[in-house]
């Protein structure tokens, strides 16, 4: 059940986005629950029923097919998924100039499909397979099909996900696009993530220590609630399209 957001909490953050110079806003799997796609680790998340250890790099390079198997089974459903309202919420307002960037810790693409312009991705996404020996690059929805770990095309390498497994750095543009936005915005908000994965979570607190105000969205409780100067619970597919309402309200 959604819990009722007081007015005043709503309009406070409305305020503060309205007013600000660089709102930058970093999301996790809660955002995106909404059209279709699990959490990792939530209730119902999806390291509960598999073993997240299958998708270590160092397993991966041991057993690929195993794990591209797996893959297929998990994900490529979701390359299926469409956008849901708060995608959109966080479009709209990039849009209107109250949004410098979109950080997501997701790799499901769904915010450039819903029209956001500048997206950081920390984790990669599905986008593509990428070669492990020559670094080639082929749409994964090419080499999806089938069984076991495809090949690729120009030097017979084992492809692998364009996605972060475990084990593996962050892409170091992304990471480093992704703090200078921490340290340069004056509203972060932290939408439908628990916090809880390094180095992601450190980008609140870079904010924080810069002087920004610090917005969490996010059904359940997070790590960094005490540290927030507003914290909304709620689903992001319902919070966001209100917020972006009252802030568009607001400059119109």
């Amino acid at each position: 059940m959604e819990v009722d957001i007081p007015d005043e909490v709503l309009d406070g953050v409305a305020d503060l986005v309205a007013r600000s110079r660089c709102t930058v806003a970093l999301t996790g799997a809660g955002i995106s629950t909404a059209s279709g796609i699990p959490d990792f680790r939530g209730p119902q998340g999806l390291w509960r029923t598999v073993d997240s250890d299958k998708f270590d790099i160092a397993y991966f390079r041991r057993s690929p097919d195993e794990v591209w198997d797996l893959f297929r089974l998990l994900f490529t459903p979701l390359l299926a998924a469409v956008p849901n309202p708060a995608h959109y919420a966080l479009a709209r307002l990039e849009e209107a100039g109250k949004l410098c960037a979109v950080v997501t810790q997701n790799v499901d693409g769904l915010h450039q499909r819903a029209g956001s312009r500048r997206v950081v991705e920390l984790h990669g996404s599905l986008k593509d397979a990428v070669c492990t020996k020559c670094g080639a690059r082929l749409p994964l929805a090419d080499v999806v099909k089938g069984r076991g770990a495809p090949r690729c095309p120009l030097c017979g390498g084992v492809l692998k996900p364009d996605v972060v497994f475990f084990g593996e750095p962050l892409p170091r543009g992304a990471l480093e696009e992704a703090l200078e936005l921490a340290e340069t915005s004056d509203v972060f908000l932290a939408v439908g993530t628990s916090l809880t994965v390094y180095p992601a979570n450190t980008l609140p607190l870079r904010a924080k220590r810069q002087g920004a105000k610090l917005v969490i969205i996010n059904a359940e409780e997070t790590a960094l609630d005490h540290l927030a100067d507003y914290v909304v619970r709620g689903r992001a597919e319902v919070v966001l399209p209100k917020l972006a309402e009252r802030v568009l309200n607001t400059l119109s």
